[in-house]
């Protein structure tokens, strides 16, 4: 199927929508595990690759693999999605969500929080590593 966006942005500004549908449909106090399907069964239809469960390695600075990761929705093979269902986001849910996008090189991260009454979405977005250092 072609893709359904032409940009990061693009994609970003689909799965805010769907998250929002999403979060007015179910509203807050569901377990994270049913948003994970909800938001990916909405992504789907819609015709975008969605990978539940992820697995993305976890790489040192000199490129070896420490281990793998799993993200909770790994979008077009280009967007990270940390869900979480949560009354409020942390410190630690952002760390978490940056540290995947370090370890796994990756550039785009979207940090969403179902688990309270106004919905959160956040991106995040680190430069990709000079793969020459």
């Amino acid at each position: 199927m072609a893709a359904t966006w032409g940009s990061i942005n693009e994609l970003c500004d689909i799965v805010r929508q769907s998250s929002y549908d999403l979060h007015s449909y179910l509203r807050h106090g569901h377990l994270e595990k049913v948003y994970e399907n909800g938001l990916s069964g909405r992504l789907r239809k819609l015709g975008i690759e969605v990978k539940q469960q992820h697995p993305l390695p976890v790489l040192d600075e000199d490129g070896t693999v420490l281990g793998d990761y799993f993200a909770d929705l790994f979008i077009e093979g280009v967007l990270i999605v940390e869900l979480k269902a949560c009354k409020s986001i942390v410190n630690e849910h952002i760390a978490q969500l940056l540290g995947y996008l370090r370890s796994s090189r990756m550039e785009n991260g979207l940090l969403i929080n179902f688990g309270a009454p106004t919905l959160y979405i956040k991106k995040y977005v680190l430069d990709a590593p000079d793969p020459s250092l």
